[in-house]
């Protein structure tokens, strides 16, 4: 992972994401959308551009984007989709690729994923399997998104087994992270993706988690300097971790940090909108940091010191806090033995020895955990 100078427009930074020939750029800073169509130049061809989105991101981003294309003479059609996980199915991800074999693609074809973790996701999937793998562009449109998701390749749908269990790895050419827009999501889907940010300074960057207790507000509040950097460190973050370890196969398990209890809680919630992604991941570390505690890992103190930054800024930190759910331990557990993280029949673990510390172990006690769990869920 490189940081150079742009060599397009002064308004952003380019993150490299070195992975031989399939490295490509981050791109991250302001009122980017307004020139899509000259940062995706090098990777079009003349059968052209098809856009993928929700209903909800369309209407607001999308007319941007296809005056950008229509102004540099970018032949695009668009697919859009409803908003929301339900999207990342079987049914939905058939839909779009009949659709888009119906337009008479070619290999050349640019796939551009307009939207966030959703979108990209099923984008991502739909270009890896449409002709048997196009080149995609992805332009996050969420804060979860431009931290996480969109970078690193990793693509897929749900099943009625579980979340993210199918789909492929398949690298963007680009990623394309307009800080701007951010100021249109709700407080709540921006607390979602700053879980994610507040999850690289506690996985190997305990200076990081100290600049956001200080700068959380201005982060999550306005398109300024603070926003930038919490955007363009996340990212570097996992930028770096990628470039070592591609397919998750050691180092980049770590990205998971309290994931594994999170898709849990998301499972057994039906991965609505009654629990967010960011918001089980915030309440997945909470627990990940109790039970290493209780293992006499990690100090005691440094739950607290998590669960309250997480808790100043209105993020949810205990399962009890999601109203009208009735959790049953023994099906959470039995959800996390589903999680795609296991391997030869047990599940590899994010624990932690304190902030910025994780590792990754097997050694779990289970006793331990189940009592984690039990105090996140009853309180």
């Amino acid at each position: 992972m490189s940081n150079q100078t742009s060599p397009l427009a002064a308004n952003h930074d380019v993150l490299r994401v070195e992975l031989g020939a399939r490295s490509y750029d981050i791109l991250v800073g302001s009122n980017l959308l307004a020139d899509t169509a000259s940062h995706i130049a090098p990777f079009v061809r003349k059968a052209g551009v098809v856009v993928i989105s929700d209903a909800t991101l369309a209407e607001r981003h999308l007319p941007v984007v296809l005056a950008s294309l229509d102004g540099a003479g970018i032949a695009h059609r668009e697919v859009i989709v409803p908003a929301g996980e339900k999207s990342k199915s079987f049914a939905v991800f058939e839909d779009v690729i009949e659709q888009i074999l119906a337009m008479g693609i070619e290999r050349s074809t640019l796939i551009m994923a307009l939207g966030g973790g959703v979108v990209g996701d099923l984008a991502g999937y739909v270009a890896a399997s449409l002709l048997r793998g196009l080149d995609f562009v992805q332009i996050p449109t969420t804060l979860l998104s431009q931290v996480d998701s969109s970078v690193g390749g990793k693509t897929g749908i749900n099943s009625k087994s579980g979340k993210n269990l199918i789909g492929a790895f398949h690298q963007p050419r680009l990623v394309l992270a307009d800080t701007a827009v951010l100021d249109t999501l709700p407080r709540r889907e921006m607390l979602a993706g700053y879980a994610e940010v507040v999850k690289y300074g506690l996985i190997d960057d305990p200076e990081f988690f100290d600049w956001l207790e200080q700068n959380a507000e201005a982060v999550l509040s306005n398109d300024g300097a603070e926003r930038r950097e919490a955007v363009m460190r996340s990212c570097a973050a996992k930028a770096r971790i990628v470039s070592q370890d591609e397919r998750e196969s050691g180092k980049r398990a770590l990205l998971n940090l309290g994931h594994t209890f999170g898709h849990a809680l998301e499972a057994e919630t039906g991965y609505g909108a009654k629990l967010l992604h960011g918001e089980a991941v915030a309440m997945g570390m909470v627990i990940a940091h109790d039970v290493c505690a209780a293992m006499g890992m990690a100090p005691a103190g440094e739950k607290e010191r998590i669960a309250s930054h997480l808790k100043s800024v209105g993020l949810p930190v205990c399962a009890s806090e999601v109203p009208g759910m009735h959790w049953d331990i023994d099906r959470l557990i039995g959800h996390m033995s589903r999680d795609k993280k296991v391997r030869d029949g047990e599940i590899t673990f994010v624990m932690t020895r304190g902030i910025g510390k994780a590792f990754t172990s097997k050694a779990m006690d289970i006793q331990k955990m189940r009592a984690a769990i039990t105090r996140s869920c009853h309180g």
